[in-house]
């Protein structure tokens, strides 16, 4: 039966969720609405000429449901795309009659079409851009409305990383009165003048959509950190009928909270619009008072103060949830990021989801936002496969000339509001050397990624990238000049014989550090930063050392599904942190580089032609075996104990690897480091052969927010002693019962082959982690995890208060 979806009703419950994406009128999430893969739909009548449809709450992604395969291809992680439908019925009260109404959708991959009670509205071929249609006209009061969306993947290696596809992000109602703020319509700047006081001016764009002219009043009220009001402004104005118009207002800050990484003040920023007393529409914005400087010499400083940044670059998936992931996921995400000490985030190679914007402004993090990874052309993919036959070109290039310049505009009216972000990025590669650009310099020129050959004269001109990237960064600008127009080049050296890098106000260079003391000379008003880097030390050190690189951006912090290898390979796995949210060892040593108190991590490896980023927590080995013992500290020495007694001698840090090592014989023990500065003991860490296996254990967790909300339960084996066992590899059952479902157990495998779609799942270095989600708006879920020889484990999850 098609789902009924009643306004007066469900709007309580769920507006609070995500209520001003658009930035205007009062919305209400579409949860609920029925899904068939396939492409046999009538979108007038709703009838299937085969199949059947399906119950699915959106945000989903109906890729990451299927089973993978060796056919598919490797960029998307061997998951299929395909063409698929959704649809909904929206009753809407006969008392909103005179009502304006909107669907707002916060991203559908890809090449969406959208249809209301059988008419054709809008299609959007982009799916990573946020997109609103008036549907007005269309839906009627008092009635039951049908809503159709038909999602078209079918080119599903149009991307060189897992996508997603389907509505994987929010679906809005948006209700609003006639006279109304506009999409995304109020714009706020600050400035901080030498005396420490902020003028803020905020643009409001105003639409009346009435018959007559409307007499409106337009106030703005500003809210401190504390709940305080720490400005007021009020305008009034004449609008004319079928108008709109865009309102300035001026008022100034007095002492102003600034907003930065370590102390990420936010202000409410309350707009009303009033007519005759009655406030008829109102927005809510968050608002962080600070200031970006970049000196081609300096680097950044943030509120005047230089630093540097210490950035990774993310993709947008989670594992076994796909690209439909919840914001109580990306905040437990983004808090492992701060445990490594990172201060910024790269948007690679898209707009993300409105969530992940509003958690870096409240926890503290910079923002890289990107528009695109290609332009005119596409870039080389396995279709099917990794290294099989030829490569394709499925991509985004048959829309780029049409929706381009809509699309970056799209993005920087949606995000201009965030404090967060400190650079707008117009695209990532596209200069990637004969894929597909090509130029005379390419003939023996040093490039920092693979090449395809020397210069190519039958490839598309370089000077081609100057005019895009004009007309693009003209886009940017014309919406927001505060702050700076960016770009990735992944070659510099051909891109430097090419307007492309004037038409940026700050430059950014893929793997090419090798360049920067070069360019700075050549260049010296070009502000440089690596917009991404491997995760070696050098790569560091030439941000750490180098005064004019402000900092880097690594590739990646989370492991992410697609741009696999060969077959099984689920994904990439160089990232800092794996696909079930743990920090890796590499995501240690970057915290003992990065991290401003002392820390220390222990690993050993059996490797020993070199030091590695990458040894575990195994302390399990035979008696008297060779083993190599690994810190990443950023103490100024450190020393190494078996069951308390000098195992490794006391080591000064060395700068050439910042790592300390010992080579010793296994014997069974609590091995421990003992970290000093300046002669004081700053840090410990110790790590124990594995007990035996005897008991699961199962974190709690906090109550859930109402229906469709999603509980986060790590699942680890332990000993006697309730220690983890960090070899165990047992398979874990997971049970939900009561007002819940399982939508995910993710043990970070890279293995595809296995099944990631039933309740059963081995751990991975001993732990797992489940996702639950509530289906009701109050009640009990239970939870239980069972193993053989292991008995069972199980917690109780609260829905509402």
């Amino acid at each position: 039966m098609l789902n009924r979806f009643v306004i007066a009703v469900i709007a309580a419950c769920v507006c609070a969720e995500s209520s001003f994406a658009q930035g205007f009128g009062e919305s209400t999430l579409i949860r609920e609405w029925q899904f068939h893969l396939g492409d046999d739909v009538d979108s007038s009548t709703g009838l299937l000429k085969s199949g059947k449809w399906r119950s699915v709450a959106v945000p989903h992604d109906w890729s990451v449901e299927q089973p993978a395969s060796a056919d598919n291809s490797s960029c998307t992680g061997y998951l299929p795309g395909g063409i698929g439908w959704y649809k909904t019925d929206l009753e809407i009260p006969a008392d909103q009659a005179g009502k304006c109404f909107y669907l707002y959708f916060e991203g559908v991959y890809n090449r969406s079409e959208v249809f209301v009670n059988g008419t054709f509205v809008g299609f959007r071929p982009n799916g990573y851009v946020s997109f609103m249609y008036d549907v007005t006209g269309l839906l009627k009061p008092g009635e039951t409305n049908s809503i159709y969306v038909r999602v078209d993947h079918s080119l599903d290696a149009d991307s060189r990383w897992y996508t997603g596809s389907g509505i994987y992000r929010p679906v809005h109602l948006v209700t609003a009165n006639p006279v109304h703020i506009g999409q995304w319509g109020v714009y706020w700047t600050a400035e901080v003048n030498k005396l420490g006081s902020a003028n803020m001016n905020v643009q409001t764009e105003i639409v009346n959509e009435w018959t007559r002219q409307a007499e409106i009043e337009v106030r703005q009220e500003l809210i401190a950190p504390e709940g305080s009001l720490a400005a007021r402004s009020v305008q009034r104005q004449l609008l004319d009928a079928g108008k709109s118009m865009t309102l300035n207002q001026e008022f100034p800050v007095a002492n102003p909270q600034k907003w930065s990484v370590a102390s990420p003040a936010l202000y409410k920023l309350k707009t009303s619009v009033a007519m005759n007393g009655q406030i008829v529409d109102h927005s809510e914005t968050a608002v962080g008072i600070r200031t970006l400087t970049y000196d081609p010499d300096k680097g950044f400083a943030l509120n005047g103060e230089l630093m540097k940044v210490k950035g990774v670059c993310i993709h947008h998936d989670a594992g076994v949830l796909g690209a439909a992931v919840p914001k109580i996921v990306w905040r437990e995400r983004l808090l492992r990021l701060k445990e490594i000490g990172c201060n910024a985030i790269r948007m690679s190679h898209n707009p993300q989801a409105t969530d992940v914007y509003d958690l870096c402004d409240e926890l503290g993090f910079l923002v890289m936002d990107e528009a695109f990874d290609e332009w005119e052309y596409p870039k080389k993919k396995w279709i099917e496969g990794w290294n099989k036959g030829e490569p394709g070109f499925q991509g985004a290039a048959d829309f780029f000339a049409e929706w381009s310049d809509r699309d970056v505009a799209d993005m920087v009216r949606r995000d201009r509001n965030h404090p967060s972000i400190i650079m707008w990025s117009i695209g990532n590669e596209v200069d990637y050397p004969n894929d597909p650009y090509s130029h005379p310099v390419l003939d023996g020129a040093k490039v920092g990624q693979k090449v395809y050959g020397g210069y190519l004269p039958d490839q598309p001109p370089a000077e081609r990238l100057g005019g895009i990237a004009k007309r693009l960064s003209a886009v940017v600008r014309g919406l927001d000049k505060s702050r700076p127009v960016t770009a990735a080049l992944a070659g510099a050296v051909m891109s430097n014989e090419t307007e492309y890098p004037g038409t940026l106000d700050v430059v950014g260079y893929n793997y090419t550090e090798f360049r920067y003391d070069e360019d700075h000379k050549r260049y010296p008003k070009r502000v440089l930063y690596g917009s991404e880097t491997r995760h070696d030390l050098d790569a560091w050190k030439s941000v750490r050392d180098k005064e004019f690189i402000f900092g880097q951006f690594i590739w990646t912090g989370f492991d992410y599904l697609g741009e696999s290898g060969a077959w099984p390979s689920r994904g990439f796995t160089t990232g800092m942190i794996d696909l079930a949210n743990r920090i890796k060892p590499r995501g240690f040593f970057r915290r003992a580089l990065w991290a401003e108190k002392p820390v220390a991590y222990l690993g050993t490896t059996r490797w020993f032609r070199g030091l590695t980023m990458d040894a575990g927590r195994s302390w399990n080995y035979d008696d008297g075996q060779k083993v190599r013992v690994i810190c990443y500290t950023n103490g100024d020495e450190a020393e190494l104990f078996l069951d308390g007694k000098a195992v490794g001698e006391r080591k000064p840090y060395d700068d050439s690897s910042a790592i300390f090592y010992w080579d010793i014989p296994y014997k069974a023990g609590e091995l421990k480091v003992v970290v000093y500065q300046n002669g004081k003991v700053v840090a410990t860490d110790s790590i124990l052969p594995d007990g035996e296996a005897s008991a699961i254990k199962v974190e709690s967790v906090s109550a859930l927010n109402g229906k469709y909300d999603v509980a986060v339960i790590p699942v680890s084996i332990v000993d006697d002693k309730g220690r983890l066992v960090y070899g165990a590899s047992s398979e874990v059952t997971c049970t939900v019962t009561g007002l819940g479902k399982l939508i995910g157990l993710e043990n970070a495998s890279g293995d595809a082959s296995e099944n990631f779609g039933d309740n059963i799942a081995a751990v991975n270095h001993g732990q797992l982690v489940a996702y639950v989600q509530s289906m009701d708006n109050a009640g009990i879920v239970q939870v239980s995890f069972s193993a053989d020889n292991l008995g069972a484990a199980s917690v109780e999850i609260q829905i509402g208060e």
